[in-house]
């Protein structure tokens, strides 16, 4: 029998969850990321093409990942400009737009959902910068809503529990 992944929107322990902090502070507890709409895990591998005369066809070898998480989110006012009373250089300081504009190291753990009842989950971490902000309204969509994307640095980690 096949189990499946899902994120069971608004279930506890179910649901997907994004979490950042500032990679530099060991005691920074964290910024839980609020009002996502959807989330995009990218591990793009690159390659290298050659030809060769006694081939009819390209040889290719992988190299190099590209890794990113996209995401768009429904803007929050204290999670994406931060939070004065925070102190220091946390994440819920920072806020998203400050961790983008300080082009802060920050590092993410992101719950993809569960099986069924929020005991198995697995989380995908790693360290990126946040960029891709690009926030919008329009009479149609009378909220502010912005892509994010996290451009990761290094490997993605796969743990069964969060890191923070």
């Amino acid at each position: 029998m096949a189990t499946y992944i899902y994120p069971g929107p608004g279930v506890s322990n179910v649901e997907a969850t994004l979490k950042l902090k500032v990679a530099s502070n060991g005691s920074d507890t964290g910024l839980l990321i609020p009002s996502l709409q959807d989330i995009t895990v990218n591990a793009a591998n690159d390659t290298f093409t050659w030809t060769q005369l006694d081939e009819g066809s390209k040889k290719q070898i992988a190299t190099t990942a590209t890794n990113s998480v996209n995401t768009n989110l429904v803007l929050n006012q204290t999670t994406f400009f931060g939070s004065s009373g925070s102190g220091g250089a946390t994440a819920a300081a920072l806020g998203i737009f400050g961790a983008s504009t300080d082009k802060t190291l920050m590092t993410f753990s992101l719950y993809l959902g569960d099986e069924s009842d929020g005991t198995a989950g697995k989380f995908i971490e790693g360290e990126g910068y946040v960029t891709g902000l690009a926030p919008t309204v329009s009479a149609d969509e009378p909220v502010w809503v912005s892509p994010v994307t996290l451009s990761i640095t290094g490997d993605y980690t796969v743990a069964t529990s969060g890191t923070f």
